[in-house]
């Protein structure tokens, strides 16, 4: 009987730290509140299954999980864009420094991709398909 239990507690442990959390239709949000969400998942041990929309600040996954951890369906795609931030009259403007941030936290493969396309602009720009199969491996 102690074997038993103790043959359940594994089982549910390596469950536990092998869980993929799913991203479907995220369009982003505020950069800070996806950092701290991302790290813990970070120190967590779970894996993202990107499955659907990840856009904007969503896209920080990309830089706080190995890419070993993160995997993409055919439905996954990916929206970039400069980031910006509100002005003292609450308008809204591109904020270099922030976007030159965000865009070293990438991998090299997805920096390359952005590059390609003039970088990051206030102009979202989507990864799907071969592209982005190519980069992380399929789930």
């Amino acid at each position: 009987m102690t074997r038993f239990l103790a043959a359940i507690v594994l089982i549910l442990t390596v469950s536990e730290a092998c869980a993929a959390i799913r991203i479907s239709n995220d369009h982003g949000g505020r950069i800070a509140t996806y950092v701290v969400k991302y790290q813990r998942l970070a120190s967590s041990g779970e894996s993202v299954i990107i499955d659907g929309l990840c856009a904007s600040a969503c896209t920080i996954v990309l830089g706080e999980l190995p890419r070993n951890r993160i995997c993409v369906t055919s439905r996954a795609t990916l929206g970039f864009h400069a980031v910006w931030n509100y002005g003292p009259n609450g308008r809204t403007f591109t904020d270099p420094e922030a976007t030159l941030m965000l865009y070293s936290t990438y991998p090299a493969p997805v920096r390359r991709w952005i590059a390609r396309r003039g970088g990051l602009t206030p102009h979202i720009m989507f990864l799907s398909g071969k592209p982005l199969q190519a980069m992380y491996r399929s789930c």
